[in-house]
């Protein structure tokens, strides 16, 4: 298999589910090898070795993961963002240079980057609320790892990594949430904003920095230290769990108090996705939203493709991978149009 083919292949993530909120969930583990500074510090020689030590026991590990690692260096800048619209590395990793990469499972379930901010991050990504099965995951493939590697470990701190706010177990975890009701009603502000007193972060679609494009969310842990794995994931879990109550009550009001507002952005979003000529990436996002919702809560029917595959596919890096060529603006607005025109047929 190409680089090209495994990267075009279906992620694991972007499958539908019956979650009308939660999208997908995510852990990630931050691990580095003894006896080697953090990559921020770290000499090119030494990130070629960590490199050459860890993309081989990625490959080497025992079981049917099927891990292939793919070195930054033999990617195109498409193929990078490629990489990061499917969520697969980070928007840093995708940026930087020198010995660096990710081992990617064929659904690419598991994606394992190395000498991102850390030698290693091992990321599971699975679609709707799986909290629990995901860590699963996580944790097996780093116990395998850690059989081949020495990690960096202190009984005193927990595992060591190169930002202090995941010394400890190391554990990021994260939902990906898609809340339109309390967008249209107002309200994000006000359920999002009272989640820093939880010690939770709140992101955008891309993490830090990012906007809350197509009206989602990241929702992830801000601390490690202190905390055990077990009680990062109930409080997620449980957080979680209200943020879906909020953003259903919020749909629930939206077809009592406003139904008009609402049928007229539902099926005015449909409407236009089926026949728009031209459509900016923001656009399209917002407008699939919108279809989401209100197909969710039946005023319209459903698309035979999953919410998230449209979302990834019409953003602008994974758009030029599947049409093979490389697009300038305009060109990309016709071509977005033209795929979502295809793929909203009913």
């Amino acid at each position: 298999m190409t680089n090209k083919e495994l990267l075009l292949l279906h992620s694991a993530w972007m499958t539908e589910t019956d979650s009308p909120v939660v999208i997908s969930s995510r852990v990630r583990l931050a691990r580095n090898l003894e006896d080697f500074p953090f990559p921020h510090i770290l000499a090119p020689e030494g990130a070629g070795q960590i490199e050459q030590i860890v993309s081989h026991a990625l490959t080497d590990i025992e079981g049917n993961i099927g891990l292939r690692y793919i070195s930054l260096k033999e990617l195109n800048s498409v193929e990078h963002q490629v990489l990061i619209e499917k969520h697969l590395i980070s928007p840093s990793l995708g940026g930087a240079t020198g010995a660096c990469g990710v081992a990617l499972a064929p659904d690419h379930r598991y994606a394992v980057m190395v000498n991102e901010e850390d030698h290693v991050r091992i990321q599971v990504l699975m679609p709707g609320n799986q909290l629990m099965e995901t860590h699963r995951l996580a944790t097996g493939l780093d116990d395998a790892l850690e059989a081949k590697l020495d990690f960096a470990y202190r009984e005193s701190h927990g595992y060591l990594t190169a930002c202090p706010t995941n010394v400890g177990t190391g554990l990021r975890a994260s939902v990906m949430v898609h809340l339109p009701g309390l967008v249209i009603m107002n309200q994000v502000q006000q359920v999002l904003g009272a989640l820093t007193r939880l010690g939770l972060a709140v992101r955008g679609l891309y993490g830090e920095g990012s906007q809350a494009f197509g009206h989602m969310f990241q929702v992830s842990n801000q601390i490690t230290l202190g905390k055990s794995e077990e009680d990062i994931l109930t409080h997620l879990d449980a957080v979680t769990g209200q943020i879906v109550e909020h953003e259903l009550q919020a749909r629930e009001l939206l077809q009592v108090q406003r139904p008009m507002l609402l049928e007229d952005k539902v099926w005015r979003a449909r409407g236009t996705l089926q026949n728009a000529r031209l459509l900016s990436s923001e656009d399209a996002m917002h407008l699939l939203s919108h279809d989401r919702l209100g197909s969710d809560i039946g005023l319209l029917p459903k698309l035979k493709d999953c919410f998230a595959s449209l979302i990834v596919d019409t953003r602008p890096g994974c758009l030029q991978y599947i049409l093979d060529r490389e697009l300038d603006p305009s060109q990309r607005d016709e071509e977005r149009a033209r795929l979502v025109r295809a793929r909203t047929a009913l």
